[in-house]
Parts: C-alpha cells; sequence; structure tokens
C-alpha cells in the first residue's frame, strides 16, 4: 500500500539553509564587515587618545564620579584594565547597537529586498529559517564582543602590559584570576544584550524595514534605562530589562558578589524567552507572500 506525502522525493527539510550557509551571506555584508571591522578599531581610538591627551580623564572637580571616574583612573595601567574600560564605555550604547543591528536586520532584510518569499519557497520550513536567522545574529553579536575585548586587551597589554586587575570597586586581582573575571563580565554582559537582541529580532518579523526594527529596539533600551534612573518608580525598576546591567561589577569584587548577577541573567533569560516566543508565534502565522 503506497503513502501519499505532498514532499518532493529526497526532500530534508533539516538539509535547507545551514548555518555555515547563512553566516557565510552575512558574512559578505558590508554592514557584517564594517560593524566588526569597528570592534577591532574602537580600542585603538580609545588607546590613542589615552596616548594624545594622557591626563583627559583626571577629574579636576573632586566629585569622584562614581565607578566611571574610578576605571578612567585605572585604564592606562594594565592590559585588563584598559579591555575592562573599553567594554565599559562600549556596552551602554554602542553594543546594543550592534547586537540590534544583527539580530533586527536578519528577517526583515530579507523581506525588503523580496527574497523572503524565494527562501520559504526552496522550500524552507518557516521554524528553520527563524532558528538559522538566530543563530547566525547571536553568533555575529558574540563575536564582535570577543572582538572588541581581545582587541583592547590586547593592545592595552602590549602598551601598558600585562598588570593586575584593579576593580573600581575596590581589591587588585592579579592578571590571570583579572582575566577570568573579565570573561565572566563579557559573558553576564553578552546574557543581558539578548534581551535588546530578541526584541529587535521580534522587531524584524514584524516588519519589513530593517531601519524600524534596529532603531525601535536601540529606542526602547533607552527608555528603559531613563526609566531605572527615576527612583519614584520604586520596586518597578526592579521589573525593568536594564535594571540589573551594571550588576558584574558584583563579580569584579572579593568575594564575588553574585546576587544581582543571578537575578540579572533571570530577568534577561526570562524576557528573551517571551519576546523570541512571540517572535515564532508571529512568525509562523504572517502572509510573506503578499
Amino acid at each position: 500500500m503506497s503513502t501519499v506525502t505532498d514532499r518532493a522525493p529526497g526532500y530534508r527539510p533539516n538539509r535547507t539553509l545551514s548555518f555555515w550557509t547563512e553566516f557565510r551571506r552575512q558574512a559578505a555584508r558590508r554592514r557584517t564587515q564594517f560593524s566588526l571591522g569597528f570592534m577591532v578599531l574602537l580600542p585603538l581610538v580609545v588607546l590613542g587618545a589615552f596616548k594624545w591627551n594622557p591626563g583627559g580623564g583626571d577629574d579636576d572637580d573632586g566629585d569622584g564620579g562614581g565607578g566611571f571616574s574610578a576605571l578612567v583612573d585605572v585604564a592606562t595601567s594594565g592590559g585588563p584594565n584598559f579591555a575592562l574600560f573599553t567594554l565599559f564605555v562600549s556596552s551602554g550604547f554602542l553594543l546594543v547597537v550592534v547586537v540590534a543591528l544583527f539580530c533586527g536586520d536578519a528577517v526583515a532584510s530579507e523581506a525588503s529586498w523580496g527574497s523572503l518569499r524565494y527562501l520559504l519557497a526552496v522550500p524552507v520550513p518557516r521554524a528553520r529559517l527563524l532558528a538559522i536567522k538566530l543563530l547566525v545574529a547571536l553568533a555575529y553579536s558574540a563575536l564582535a564582543i570577543l572582538l572588541l575585548t581581545g582587541t583592547a586587551l590586547l593592545a592595552g597589554t602590549v602598551f601598558y602590559g600585562w598588570n593586575p586587575l584593579q576593580a573600581p570597586i575596590g581589591g587588585t586581582l592579579p592578571p590571570g584570576e583579572g582575566v577570568v573575571r573579565l570573561l565572566a563580565v563579557v559573558g553576564y554582559i553578552s546574557v543581558t544584550l539578548m534581551v535588546v537582541g530578541s526584541l529587535a529580532f521580534l522587531l524584524s518579523v514584524s516588519t519589513d524595514a530593517p531601519l524600524g526594527a534596529v532603531g525601535g529596539a536601540v529606542m526602547i533600551y533607552i527608555v528603559s534605562n531613563i526609566l531605572d534612573q527615576i527612583d519614584a518608580l520604586g520596586g518597578i525598576r526592579d521589573f525593568l530589562p536594564t535594571h540589573f546591567n551594571e550588576a558584574y561589577l558584583g563579580l569584579l569584587s572579593t568575594p564575588v558578589q553574585t546576587d544581582d548577577v543571578v537575578r540579572g541573567m533571570v530577568s534577561a533569560l526570562v524576557y528573551s524567552t517571551v519576546l523570541l516566543s512571540l517572535a515564532w508565534w508571529r512568525f509562523l502565522r504572517k502572509d510573506v507572500v503578499s
């Protein structure tokens, strides 16, 4: 007894649009090349700024300036310190934009070019298309963060030496342990940035305008940061996706303070799961033919 099927002979959904095929496609795009190139260039620009104006970070009015001022003061005291400073000044906006760019452009760009319908006509299952697009976007986001940190660590070590890491909240860590703590900070920042990436991905499947997806995610992220500064909101701020963004400072203390780190990771994972679930629900029901 023969079985009737609507699949062509030899068709295997899991063989369509592989991860490496999409990875190479995105690598050939100018926005990928410029974004990754800038991750390498930025630490060198910061290094040049310190070289040309070594006293530019001094706090003349004596107000202390908080953690940022402390990082500026020790940025040139060793490679790990320079890498931490570069990561700190980049995580608040630049990395947000880069992650939003990779994730927000993933599907919306295909829709704007009119190629999305042809990808699905190959046929690539919708769920697989989304999964591959998301994995590649997250891979490039992680690569960008690692390039930024690695370049800053290498350049800082060459120019300032392999010296102990001076934590902005006090204390000194040996260079080896300092790099381990630095990698933990990178991991935590990467997890928190999944929120903006997931939001950009949701907007990417909801619009045909890549700029709208990227800009919308960045704008919402900035608004959350602004609201988090309003003390009058009280406990409501604990539920904002950006409330625990600087909890990584606890990873630099001795002993390590992980309470807010755990809360921040749980918050980021919950937000990301909800946003990505909405993206899947939206795209699987979306008309991409009209």
